[in-house]
């Protein structure tokens, strides 16, 4: 889906994986994952309209394949910077980025995007 009306989402994958202690550090490319299909299957909870989903993954994350619902983005070096790129280039498109990253969430509501937490996505 590439719909300029629906707003796009972008997923920090390690900063939420990371908000949760559940072991994900043994198998960070398993967590990232387990994300993926939980958002494929629940979407952003609570986000009316149509959404765009990219799940930024990086490091030992690198590699996780899309799915239907969910564009996978191996970031090339900086996860944060990948994200600040995407934010940059949806123009005018309402932009959500999911993290608790406070200096990436700085970064990106300078170019206009919303943010929220992880708890969006991970309960």
């Amino acid at each position: 889906m590439n719909d300029t009306a629906a707003t796009l989402v972008i997923v920090d994958a390690a900063n939420v994986v990371g908000s949760v202690p559940d072991g994900w550090w043994r198998d960070r490319r398993g967590a990232a994952e387990r994300l993926r299909d939980r958002l494929a299957a629940d979407g952003v909870p609570g986000h009316p309209g149509p959404v765009e989903i990219v799940l930024v993954v990086e490091g030992a994350a690198r590699g996780v394949e899309s799915v239907p619902g969910v564009r996978v983005e191996s970031a090339p070096a900086s996860g944060d910077d990948h994200m600040v790129t995407l934010v940059a280039e949806a123009g005018a498109r309402p932009v959500l980025v999911v993290t608790a990253d406070r200096e990436l969430r700085r970064r990106v509501t300078a170019l206009g995007a919303d943010t929220t937490g992880p708890r969006t996505v991970r309960p």
